[in-house]
């Protein structure tokens, strides 16, 4: 098994600080990313640059990728024939945990097909254990996740398309994953954005543990009403002599209509607040937000003689 320079891959000096191997790093990995650079051998010099990155840049890795070095060098002085001796190095299955660092826009496995994605050299030094995409190490390639354990699962996320109605009173939605129907239930009240959380659904890590799977509720746009929060608003037609001389319209909500009462006078654009005939308050059943209806005065597009003659004397009373 042949030695990697981990240094000279990166193109840095030993002494290197953190700061100058950071640079190096996404200076190259630009310039190699399988995504922007079509050459031949640019994906394996990729790999090659975040295997390097994921030792230097950490603390306890280069220091034990540099204690190695030592005693690589001075068996390569003695000239000594054969193999060097990598039994004291051999992390095994059992090798330290670690949290990835380098970055791109999908998981090793996804850009190099299944399998470890470091070398034998790395695996033998430090363990061939599961890990996972973290933090950008170098804009524009990240996916912007932060490091977590390398043994565990990961979530997932997965947009949830519902109608107002459906946000209004609950739901629920049959999926299917890996064979199974599984059934998730929205809670009364959802938003846009409300996330309902389906535990042990997500991938599965190397170590047996599982991830949790998202289900992001998406609210679609509703004829009716707009929505605000937990409050709903409507716009109410409403004829001229309604509005002058006062009376009642109906008024949809999201269980039946109702009768509002229009006070002699009311003006067009006036809202009127309706309580408890909004969106429940999600995980608050008993608990609801306001209707506002707004009025829409329709004045009428065409009048008869007599209309006129009525209209024209209320202009000279006014």
């Amino acid at each position: 098994m042949d030695y990697k320079d981990y240094y000279k891959i990166l193109g840095v000096n030993k002494n290197a600080t953190e700061k100058e191997i950071k640079a190096a790093y996404r200076k190259l990995a630009r310039q190699y990313h399988p995504d922007v650079n079509q050459e031949s051998g640019a994906e394996a010099k990729f790999k090659e640059i975040n295997e390097a990155h994921e030792v230097l840049s950490d603390p306890e890795k280069r220091k034990k990728y540099d204690m190695l070095g030592a005693d690589w060098q001075r068996w390569q002085q003695t000239g000594q024939g054969g193999g060097f001796d990598w039994s004291q190095w051999m992390g095994g299955a059992g090798g330290p945990r670690v949290n990835v660092r380098y970055g791109s826009p999908d998981d090793f496995g996804d850009l190099f097909g299944s399998g470890s994605p470091f070398s034998d050299f790395f695996t033998t030094i430090f363990g061939n254990v599961g890990r996972r995409p973290s933090s950008d190490p170098f804009a524009g390639f990240s996916r912007g996740s932060e490091p977590q354990q390398a043994l565990g699962g990961q979530d997932l996320e997965h947009e949830l398309d519902i109608t107002l109605a459906e946000a209004y009173h609950g739901t629920s939605r049959i999926l299917t994953k890996d064979g199974r129907r599984l059934t998730v239930k929205i809670p009364a009240g959802a938003k846009t954005g409300t996330k309902v959380r389906m535990r042990g659904e997500g991938s599965q890590g190397y170590g047996g543990q599982t991830g949790d799977l998202y289900l992001k509720v998406k609210v679609g746009h509703d004829s009716r009403f707009e929505r605000k929060g937990d409050d709903l608003h409507v716009s109410v037609p409403v004829d001229l002599y309604t509005a002058v001389l006062g009376g009642e319209v109906r008024v949809p909500t999201m269980t039946g209509e109702v009768n509002l009462k229009i006070p002699a006078g009311s003006q067009n654009g006036q809202k009127f607040r309706l309580r408890g005939k909004g969106m429940p308050k999600i995980r608050e059943s008993d608990e609801f937000g306001d209707l506002y209806a707004t009025l829409e005065v329709k004045l009428p597009a065409k009048i008869n003689s007599q209309q006129r003659e009525l209209f024209e004397k209320l202009r000279e009373i006014g």
